[in-house]
């Protein structure tokens, strides 16, 4: 039976980012792993359905309840998930940057682990024309063999079919498309349930769900900020359906205050782990009759942004505090070792929200305050770079912005002295603290940087605004 007619309702606003770049193991695992998937290796499909009883949905594998301690990992480093109690990750399409889809699905099984793996399908906003009956046939004929080459995978957990289809679409007949293709997984496979990953939710997304991809067997929800709201969103709408998360974690930046220049004011790693933790307990442990599943993003490491916005993990595979947070969520216990938190950082004895003004050339102290719940001693590190002139939607691929070297004072220091860069323009201080035990903490301060006339001009108009206010 499916549960996929979608209802039309009120209007739930939800974004989402995609794609991930890939985070390396790191220390601190607990002393035993999952067991294993049996079967892996094999052509032994694990059945899973969506049942209701007693009015509650509830996510059967092999007739078992399965409760999903999900994340999202592209090339991320699916061990560590299993090492901190996680035992099933999302992806974005069957294979990855690194490893075929059926690498990944037997890299799970033998960490006993389970994928929802994601069939990735064309986007109207990078071209693809769903007028084009020839090229939605061959997008069928792609995801049948997709599907046929993975269906009876022992680590498959379920089918996601597109990620943000709907993200600045106007054609609607994306949604025939993602109906016929879970029709063909139904035909061709009768062991795992449908999805697709929307990238908002409204009134008339929600009436063309219903007309046109009735045969979805669950709808996934992808927020960030809104998240606490769900909830709310979803009594007033009297939605009664099973759903996933499927990506869920810290605050869009699209979501936060921005400068004058507009930069977005980014969290520091401390703020995001209590996000984390408020979210989960509020948006989805709070409602267990419909929430089957979710997938935590992001596990692993990318640049959006900024290279911290969204990963869970630095770039070396060091662990940041919302690690800690999941492994609380998914253990019952905080890890033996925990990451450094950040109490503040400061930029010309100012923090990020009061939009700090420098002159070209001009040295200032920056500082950051740290503690660790280990009393473990900090190491530091700062970085100065450009601030991203990305303009990307949907978490689509993003240049590094360049590093500029040679302006810090004191790198390994709690309290450092910045020289300004000699060109005006927008820039970012970043500070990584590390404990020497694979965690760290991290915040950072964009900055604008002006010649020294306009510098002195500037601060006085911020400060007489803010008076004004």
């Amino acid at each position: 039976m499916h549960y996929g007619k979608i209802a039309a309702a009120a209007s739930i606003l939800l974004l989402c980012i995609s794609c991930s770049q890939g985070s390396q193991p790191a220390s601190n695992r607990p002393s035993s792993a999952p067991p294993r998937v049996s079967g892996a290796g094999n052509n032994a499909a694990v059945r899973v359905e969506i049942k209701e009883e007693e009015g509650r949905y509830v996510l059967l594998r092999g007739g078992q309840p399965y409760e999903i301690k999900g994340a999202g990992i592209d090339s991320g480093d699916a061990g560590t998930l299993a090492a901190h109690g996680g035992n099933a990750f999302r992806t974005w399409g069957t294979d990855n940057a690194r490893a075929t889809g059926r690498q990944v699905l037997d890299e799970a099984a033998a960490l006993g682990l389970t994928v929802a793996m994601c069939i990735d399908i064309g986007r109207e906003r990078h071209g693809f024309d769903y007028d084009d009956e020839q090229a939605v046939a061959e997008q069928l004929a792609y995801a049948r063999g997709e599907v046929l080459k993975y269906k009876d995978h022992p680590a498959l957990l379920a089918w996601i079919i597109g990620n943000e289809p709907n993200l600045d679409f106007k054609n609607p007949k994306v949604f025939d498309a993602i109906n016929d293709i879970s029709e063909m997984i139904h035909d061709v496979d009768g062991n795992h349930p449908t999805t697709t990953a929307l990238a908002g939710f409204s009134e008339e997304l929600a009436g063309l769900l219903e007309r046109r991809a009735p045969d979805l067997d669950l709808i996934s929800i992808q927020m960030y900020a809104e998240l606490v709201n769900l909830p709310r969103y979803i009594d007033a709408m009297s939605f009664d359906q099973p759903y996933f998360v499927t990506e869920w974690g810290t605050i869009g930046h699209w979501e936060v205050a921005t400068t004058p220049w507009g930069a977005a004011i980014e969290q520091n790693s401390s703020e995001k782990a209590r996000h984390y933790l408020t979210s989960y307990e509020t948006a989805i442990a709070a409602n267990p009759e419909q929430v089957v599943g979710n997938f935590v993003f992001l596990w692993g490491q990318k640049q959006e942004r900024t290279p911290t916005w969204y990963g869970m993990f630095l770039e070396d595979g060091t662990e940041t505090e919302t690690v800690d947070v999941m492994h609380y969520i998914w253990n019952g216990a905080w890890p033996d070792n925990r990451s450094p938190g950040i109490e503040s950082m400061l930029l010309a004895s100012k923090p990020a929200s009061k939009n700090v003004v420098l002159a070209a050339g001009e040295k200032y102290e920056a500082s950051v305050k740290a503690v660790d719940p280990d009393g473990d001693a900090l190491d530091y590190r700062w970085v100065i770079m450009r601030e991203s002139a990305a303009t990307q939607t949907g978490g689509d691929r993003e240049e590094v912005p360049e590093t500029l070297p040679g302006l810090i004072e004191g790198t390994d220091r709690h309290s450092v002295v910045v020289t300004a860069p000699g060109q005006p323009g927008a820039y970012r201080l970043f500070v990584y603290v590390y404990d020497g035990k694979g965690h760290a903490g991290h915040a950072n301060i964009p900055f604008q940087v002006h010649r020294v006339d306009l510098a002195l001009n500037s601060a006085v108009q911020v400060r007489g605004l803010r008076r004004r206010d």
